[in-house]
């Protein structure tokens, strides 16, 4: 009889063992956007003839990696950080016509899931963009960047991509500015603890 219990015992060690293996491993460490070290740069072409830039200066967010090891970006934007060459063009841009940023004080950008290895290797990162209370579909191109997920170590990320102003309800002032919008995006991500 002994050996029937023996049996009965070892084999539910074993399935333990099995469930415990087949278990979803443990995520890597998440990463958290490092607001002092991270902008938004954007351009738009005034009358053909220059380019009106600005940069936000405050940005917040994570970078959640799953059981899978894809990765999910979920930046948001203070639109009252930009800054601009002159007071009278950032009070310009944050008015109604453009930013609205009494209205609309956040920009965020909520990507779909990535492989990690994109942020080494660079690639397509999609994702939505919220502008103004208007959410849209949004494609950067990511650059090639130095990242490794199992060393703790900060990330620069560099994106880069365009937006129709209009399509986020910017459609004041067509015949001096362009429609296209130039983005650039500068992250710096540091790991968290899970």
């Amino acid at each position: 009889m002994t050996q029937p219990v023996a049996t009965a015992s070892l084999l539910a060690s074993l399935l333990f063992a099995a469930l415990v293996l087949a278990a979803p491993t443990a995520r890597a460490m998440d990463y958290r956007i490092n607001s002092a070290r991270s902008d938004a740069e954007f351009g738009v072409r005034l009358l053909w003839l220059k380019t009106i830039t600005g940069r936000f200066t405050q940005i917040a967010g994570e970078v959640k990696l799953d059981d899978h090891g894809l990765a999910t970006v979920d930046a948001r934007i203070t639109a009252s950080s930009i800054q601009m060459a002159s007071d009278r063009l950032r009070r310009w841009v944050m008015a109604p016509d453009f930013f609205d940023a009494l209205q609309y004080p956040t920009i965020r950008f909520l990507s779909q899931p990535i492989t990690f290895s994109m942020l080494t290797t660079g690639g397509v990162l999609q994702g939505q963009l919220t502008l103004r209370g208007v959410t849209q579909p949004m494609r950067f191109e990511l650059l090639p960047a130095h990242c490794t997920p199992s060393v703790r170590q900060t990330c620069l990320i560099e994106a880069r991509g365009s937006l129709s102003r209009t399509a986020f309800g910017m459609a004041s002032h067509r015949t001096a500015l362009s429609d296209q919008v130039q983005l650039g995006l500068l992250i710096a991500l540091e790991h968290t603890p899970n």
